[in-house]
């Protein structure tokens, strides 16, 4: 509801409802760098015929204005510029449009910078701090007005999976930003595990409806819900935490990228794992990367993989013990000492040390056969090349799956010892195995590899 009479109360019972009461606050002026905010709010506040800022009360206030009084204003012909200059990693890209992570920890288009509301040849940036911002505004609405407040920074986004924008608090100071549901109980009795309700952001969404995106009427009071304004320090939070507490951690987040992002992440972050916990590996995301897998090109229309699960212990212990046995004797063949042999067979414990090993294996139905041998070499190259595409989707979706992997050659050593071990047909071609676990330790920074010295062009 609008207008300035009496609030009505926010209690229930036999004759009441739950209700409160949301007015946007008319009379602030033209913004400039240096004004104090919170002295021109608590003015407009207290003009002629307004009901005044109670105890309780909720100030939603609009980011652009605070951005105006910190000198958040940008000289900036070109736009793209400034927002290069907020970002901190861009989420998805579509044309010249861009979703990014700010320098606030922010998830939004352009970074928030924004170009109206403000003269021609500059931009806005967001608040430096938006919930310093806040708290800097409700300490002077106390200091001036004598009241407790809480209070909200909002500004505009649009969000995943739905169309239009609407506002979000991006900073908050003496407000419950989450109302913490879980443990409790719904009408039916049935246990709460999952619910979060995000406060803040429906604050700042109720009062967009009153202030408007282009009425002039930056702050708006919310009445009538005194129980999201906390004191200082409230539920052990001495730093009155804010809105930052709305943004999800990036191990929480699940869709932390864009499509194509995601792709490319996922293939930067295929790494070769050599050590592994012991946490076991979810056989459902190897099935996922075996699906992942088997989508790349292939002549003939075929299909040329085969993926060996090695799911069980006793597995990957016989497998790999005829291995090792086979390429002892090819090392004492060639005449290495015994403790040669030793080192190297402890350095290629890659494989006995995963929780899950995966043997990709070439098949070549559906080859064809030619009258000379250059053609025939052709026609098997074509197959390895497209056995080796299989492989590394199969490691690219590993990596998406948050699971490490090391491609190791070594069953190409001794195809016959893997099929007999693994009781494969004799048309089965080990190429090589997939070790796969937990990485036990962040990979190591990778060198950047310059696009341009790989490429030439004609």
């Amino acid at each position: 509801m609008s207008g300035f009479g009496p609030a009505p109360a926010a209690t229930s019972g036999p004759e009441t409802a739950p209700a409160y009461r949301v007015w946007a606050l008319p009379g602030i002026p033209e913004v400039r760098d240096g004004d104090d905010l919170a002295k021109i709010i608590a003015a407009a506040a207290t003009a002629g015929g307004l009901p005044g800022l109670a105890d309780g009360d909720v100030l939603l206030v609009t980011s652009k204005i605070i951005s105006k009084a910190e000198g958040r204003i940008m000289e900036a012909t070109d736009r793209e510029a400034a927002i290069d200059q907020e970002t901190v990693r861009v989420v998805a890209r579509r044309g010249t449009l861009r979703i990014v992570e700010n320098r606030q920890g922010l998830i939004m288009a352009a970074a928030g910078v924004d170009a109206s509301n403000t003269p021609a040849g500059t931009v806005l940036l967001l608040p430096e701090d938006p919930d310093a911002s806040a708290r800097a505004i409700r300490d002077g609405l106390r200091e001036a007005l004598g009241v407790r407040v809480g209070v909200v920074v909002s500004d505009t986004f649009g969000r995943p999976w739905r169309s239009g924008l609407t506002d979000v608090a991006i900073g908050a100071a003496g407000v419950r930003v989450l109302d913490d549901l879980r443990g409790g109980v719904d009408a039916y009795g049935n246990s709460l595990s999952a619910t979060i309700v995000a406060t803040a952001d429906e604050l700042a969404a109720a009062g967009d409806l009153v202030k408007g995106k282009a009425a002039g009427l930056p702050v708006a009071v919310v009445r009538g819900l005194p129980h999201v304004v906390r004191e200082d320090g409230a539920d052990g939070d001495p730093d009155d935490a804010g809105a930052r507490d709305l943004v999800r951690s990036a191990p929480n987040d699940m869709f932390r990228l864009g499509t194509s992002e995601a792709v490319r992440e996922a293939v930067t972050l295929r790494r070769t794992v050599r050590e592994f916990t012991d946490d076991p590996v979810d056989p459902g995301a190897v099935r996922r990367a075996v699906a992942a897998a088997v989508t790349a090109p292939a002549p003939h229309h075929t299909t040329p993989w085969r993926f060996v699960l090695l799911e069980s212990e006793g597995a990957r212990t016989g497998l790999l013990d005829a291995m090792r046995d086979a390429w002892i004797a090819d090392l004492r063949g060639d005449g290495f000492s015994e403790e040669s042999i030793a080192r190297r067979v402890r350095r290629g414990d890659v494989l006995r040390n995963a929780p899950y090993l995966v043997v990709p294996c070439l098949v070549m139905d559906g080859s064809h056969t030619y009258p000379d041998a250059r053609r025939n070499a052709a026609e098997r190259e074509m197959f390895v090349v497209a056995g080796g595409a299989g492989i590394q989707n199969f490691l690219v979706a590993l990596a998406g799956e948050r699971l490490g992997s090391a491609w190791v050659s070594s069953t190409m050593f001794c195809r016959d010892v893997v099929r007999e071990a693994l009781d494969l047909p004799a048309d089965w071609d080990p190429m090589g195995a997939v070790a796969v676990g937990r990485p036990a330790a962040p990979p190591r920074p990778r060198p950047d590899r310059p696009a341009d010295a790989f490429v030439t062009v004609r």
